[in-house]
């Protein structure tokens, strides 16, 4: 006979679980007993959003579900902004919540939320498990369904005395492997269509990468010679110093490479939902008339023909068909070869530094780091104006070379990077942040140093929500309303939790300040003092105003 959290966790660890991250809270005290001595860690965070987007970028890393635990009410709802991102990202993961006594249920007893329906929205599935014995089937249909198809997150609400209760029940195996589905005659489609093309694409995207992957990918480009460009936030898709590297589909598109998609006759589209960001909100590509031949790989059969008709729909892993493309001969086809040196050639111009206003140049700083870091290095960010720099100027490694939410939520850079030192203590992990990004979740920064995690966190403070300045500026020149923003002593308050801080106010000091923080043996922060008149990388404050009529 064991209790509900002891039969919770002896599936974890059958699932292969690792690592959960977890803000404690007593409606699940059973399976915080249960985790006492089972080998799995429990990284001990400071709020529940930032404990579920760790889970969400530890799954990003492994390719394995991200697990966390949070308790009811404000718990589960403040763990509800990793699930936000989990959805967006298409990030397998499962958020155990601790529930009420399921007897006291639809009385709005203490903390009481009913989670099937406030999670639905955002959820591949939401439940709650009233039996102890059943706690083996829901959480193997927890894993299934978190990677079946598109991935995505699964919440199960766990009732405090369907934990604590005992009961006498086996256990069910993990997840059987899939083999690959991918045959030689979906792949001979793929290239019959492709090699017929005058001016083709490749577009690679989606979750569930692998640093294998990686490298089919630009074996496949290089025996092939084509372009590929990344979709929003998934530049580590390819090393970015590759030669057929050709660009990310982002906010802040680089225009020669918006010109080059609208001319490609044929784009194949690796693991990406080819949403309205890569496409330029559906200018670049509309999908009444596209315009050119659509070759659509993606796990979700659902997702081929949503929005976009595709001229030949795969519904596999994107991994799977890249392995089987790097290891085909190239076909005849046209010489492709003029059309991929242009497209790299305007890559290496945009990413050239286009100087901005101050003493700190960020656009400089990002351009210096890309050539100071090592070869598997791991960037984190969240949102704010300041990431536009960073995806322009960053030449970010092959997988897991970048980690960032696709659903642009401000905050997660920094838990981000305490997953993924965690789980490589041997890489270097840097976060960026904007100061208004960084606030989000500056308190776990205390996590990072209870748990050992030394990452350096670069703060890109101008003292202001940038993007929303920009905009504001745009419709409202002049007319400064709730974007200013007041900031604390970075390096003083990296110290105080027992990091390493220094402050950054010339371009020139950054390398040296950089070298200090790789050395330092500790969590590091370094805050660059940036003036407010840079907006992005090709907006200034003036201009933004002169756009708006002001």
């Amino acid at each position: 006979m064991r209790h509900g959290g002891q039969i919770l966790v002896d599936q974890l660890k059958i699932q292969g679980v690792r690592r959960v991250f977890s803000v404690p809270g007593e409606s699940f005290l059973a399976a915080l007993d249960g985790l006492y001595e089972s080998g799995i860690e429990n990284v001990v965070c400071r709020h529940e959003g930032g404990a579920v987007m760790m889970a969400e970028a530890h799954a990003k890393l492994t390719g394995q579900p991200g697990v966390a635990f949070v308790t009811r009410g404000p718990g589960a709802t403040n763990g509800a902004a990793g699930i936000h991102v989990a959805r967006q990202d298409s990030t397998p993961l499962i958020l155990f919540v601790g529930q009420i006594d399921n007897r006291h249920r639809d009385r709005e007893a203490f903390q009481e939320v009913n989670y099937r329906e406030f999670f639905k929205p955002i959820a591949k599935w939401a439940a709650e498990i009233d039996q102890t014995e059943r706690l083996p089937e829901y959480i193997s249909r927890a894993f299934h369904q978190a990677r079946a198809g598109r991935p995505g997150p699964v919440v199960l609400a766990l009732p405090e005395n369907i934990l604590s209760a005992r009961a006498d029940v086996p256990d069910l195996p993990a997840v059987a492997a899939t083999p690959p589905s991918v045959c030689s005659e979906q792949i001979d489609a793929v290239l019959e269509l492709l090699c017929k093309a005058k001016a083709p694409l490749v577009i690679a995207g989606g979750s569930v990468w692998s640093a294998a992957t990686a490298r089919n990918l630009a074996t496949f480009a290089e025996e092939f010679d084509l372009p590929v460009c990344a979709t929003f936030r998934r530049m580590d898709r390819m090393d970015n110093r590759h030669p057929n590297y050709a660009g990310d589909l982002s906010v802040g598109l680089n225009p020669a490479l918006a010109a080059r998609m609208r001319a490609a006759d044929c784009l194949l589209v690796l693991g990406a939902r080819l949403g309205d960001i890569a496409t330029g909100s559906y200018t670049l590509v509309d999908p009444a008339a596209p315009g050119k031949t659509i070759l659509h790989v993606h796990p979700d059969p659902d997702e081929l023909g949503r929005v976009f008709r595709p001229d030949l729909g795969l519904a596999a892993p994107a991994v799977d068909v890249i392995a089987k493309l790097a290891g085909r001969a190239a076909p005849a086809h046209p010489d492709w070869a003029e059309w991929t040196r242009a497209a790299r050639a305007e890559y290496l111009d945009w990413v050239t530094p286009r100087e901005t206003p101050g003493a700190v140049k960020l656009e400089a700083v990002i351009h210096q780091l890309s050539d100071m870091l090592p070869d598997d290095a791991i960037v984190t960010n969240g949102a704010g104006n300041y990431a536009a720099f960073l995806h322009r100027y960053l030449r970010a490694r092959a997988f897991p070379g970048h980690l960032a939410p696709t659903s642009g939520s401000m905050g997660y850079g920094l838990p981000a990077a305490i997953a993924a030192k965690l789980e490589h203590p041997d890489r270097a992990v840097i976060c960026f942040a904007g100061d208004g990004c960084f606030q989000m979740t500056q308190n776990e920064l205390s996590t990072a140093c209870q748990h050992g995690a030394a990452i350096i966190v670069i703060i890109c403070n101008n003292g202001q929500y940038g993007t929303i300045r920009m905009h504001q500026e745009k419709t409202y020149p002049g007319r400064v309303s709730g974007t200013q923003m007041f900031n604390p002593d970075y390096p003083a308050l990296a110290r105080a939790y027992g990091a390493h801080g220094e402050k950054v106010e010339r371009t020139e000091d950054f390398e040296a300040a950089f070298a200090r923080a790789l050395d330092a043996g500790l969590p590091a922060l370094i805050e660059l003092v940036l003036d407010p008149e840079a907006l992005s990388p090709a907006l200034t404050l003036a201009a933004a105003r002169a756009q708006g009529g002001g």
